[in-house]
């Protein structure tokens, strides 16, 4: 098998298992619009719960995770995997005992905070908003502990060849989430109550997460040794600290600026954070789904190219991956762009969440939907830097996309409100997109025409396919009308989802779209060797 469908294939198991997560994630979003609201209640929880999800970001999934992936791979092939178990304990007892000081410094600062404003604060500072952050963060702080060590041994994994696994994990958190806000529905547990209890089993569920990663370090022998030889020496984790520092300050500006983000939007009211959050959630789909997937499996495919000096297999892999998560991103930006209405309605609509609610989300939706492709194309970029130990190059674009995004901010958020917020996330991104690709170009990995062509073609049939099903959606409300508000809602959106994909996938059979030969050929591969399987 080429290195281009395993590449594919490793990314449709990782997205399958995805898929399960994201589903359950869809759900959640359903519960938490009905039992929060869009207003001061869900502000609380999602600013409180974006706290441990800075760090996770940062210390998990971020330039740390990405650091270690190459220092793995060179200590496995000169030392074998004896050495790695050394390394990997090193490097977790560090970063636990990094993590563990956050979670003590963050909750001991929000229990001042609450108690100071409690007493003596005015204004802001006896703020319902505020308050209730503070109550809530130091139960919730824990779980950057769990779920940032669970980041970090992911990337082990999937340099050691196991990725849907890994990934079926994050099945957790949803699952607890969806049980305690069915709980609370069944019990009729008051907002405060409610998010306490929350709050109490978003740790729990990192736990589970973190226990499972670790026994999937022990069946692939890579299980961290935590003798007295791993702490002789700390020369590997100062590398890794010196290869993590440039993408840790960068990753820590780009949080920062997303924390300045929903600072502006809490300044704007009480439904600006809950419609960028619900959106969020939304636009995550296909990112989470496809481009993250394809992002863990291409690092860990361009670790080893790199490592043999492979400059063609990682050109290759990158121009494959550009070509993909624009095939995928692009129908699911129409999908937003013109459906998110439709969309909104039926995961968000009903119990708290009110049509002023879904007004309020209207513009975030449509510049969050014009950005999916290059939110997605970014996660297949950095591996190309970072399978190369290049993390500073990428912190230097970081920070010029970060000060776009600030500026245009101040800029858009008075004329459109929150959606002005989100058109600058999404010009910062296309800034991000272009500098990179720059100096790619620079280093001699360019991206061929025909990924440029394909990314196009990809686009236009998808704004063919979607201008297309909207002309109809007149016609199909008419005919969807239930006395069930919710039944029709999801009626329409099921029927305008499938007109919508039968259209996109016509029109790429038509004009002999190659991804969808390539995504093909990797299913009718699998259902051959299941009936072979089967026969035998």
């Amino acid at each position: 098998m080429s290195s281009e469908k395993s590449l594919l294939k490793n990314s449709f198991g990782v997205s399958l298992a995805t898929l399960a997560s994201r589903i359950l994630g869809l759900l959640r979003v359903k519960l938490e619009a009905m039992a929060l609201g869009g207003g001061a209640t869900a502000s609380i929880w999602f600013i409180t719960l974006m706290i441990p999800n800075l760090l996770r970001r940062l210390l998990g999934e971020g330039a740390l995770g990405m650091a270690l992936t190459p220092v793995i791979a060179e200590t496995e092939r000169r030392s074998g995997i004896p050495q790695v178990r050394l390394v990997l304990a090193q490097v977790l007892s560090v970063a636990g005992a990094v993590l563990a000081g956050c979670v003590v410094l963050i909750s001991a600062t929000a229990l001042f905070t609450g108690r100071y404003a409690s007493l003596y604060g005015s204004g802001f500072w006896q703020s319902q908003r505020l308050l209730g952050v503070c109550q809530l963060l130091p139960l919730m702080m824990p779980y950057a502990f769990f779920i940032c060590l669970t980041g970090i041994i992911g990337a082990v994994l999937n340099y050691a060849g196991m990725f849907v696994r890994p990934a079926l994990t994050a099945l957790f958190f949803n699952i607890c989430m969806i049980g305690g806000l069915s709980a609370g529905a069944i019990w009729e547990l008051p907002s405060q109550t409610l998010l306490k209890f929350l709050a109490i089993l978003t740790p729990a569920s990192g736990a589970v997460q973190l226990l499972l990663m670790l026994w999937m370090l022990r069946s692939c022998g890579r299980f961290p040794d935590f003798s007295r030889r791993a702490f002789r020496s700390f020369e590997i984790t100062r590398k890794v600290i010196k290869l993590a520092t440039p993408g840790i300050i960068g990753y820590g500006v780009l949080q920062l600026s997303f924390l300045i983000d929903r600072s502006m939007a809490v300044y704007l009211g009480d439904q600006a954070v809950p419609a960028l959050t619900y959106v969020d959630r939304i636009v995550d789909l296909p990112i989470g789904l496809f481009a993250v997937s394809f992002g863990s499996v291409l690092m860990a495919s361009m670790t080893h190219a790199a490592a043999d000096n492979d400059w063609e297999a990682m050109q290759r892999e990158l121009n494959f991956s550009i070509r993909h998560v624009w095939f995928i991103g692009a129908p699911m930006a129409a999908a937003v762009i013109f459906f998110h209405n439709e969309i909104i309605r039926v995961l968000c609509l009903g119990g708290k969440y009110t049509l002023a609610d879904l007004e309020a989300a209207k513009y975030v939706a449509v510049f969050y939907g014009f950005g999916i492709p290059f939110f997605c194309s970014l996660k297949v970029i950095l591996p190309a830097f970072y399978s190369r130990k290049d993390m500073k190059r990428p912190f230097y674009v970081s920070l010029a996309a970060i000060s776009v995004n600030l500026i245009l901010n101040l800029l858009l958020m008075f004329p459109l409100q929150q959606g002005g917020l989100a058109l600058a996330t999404v010009i910062a991104s296309v800034v991000n997109n272009s500098l990179l690709l720059m100096l790619l170009r620079k280093d001699g990995l360019t991206i061929q025409m025909r990924s440029v062509i394909s990314a196009i073609r990809s686009v236009v049939i998808a704004a063919v396919s979607g201008a297309a099903v909207w002309c109809l959606l007149p016609v199909i409300r008419r005919y969807t009308v239930t006395g069930n508000q919710l039944i029709s809602d999801t009626l329409v959106l099921g029927i305008t989802g499938l007109l919508f994909g039968g259209f996109f996938l016509i029109l790429a059979f038509a004009v002999h779209s190659p991804e969808l030969r390539e995504l093909l050929s990797i299913v009718s591969g699998k259902r051959k060797r299941h009936k072979q399987n089967y026969s035998a």
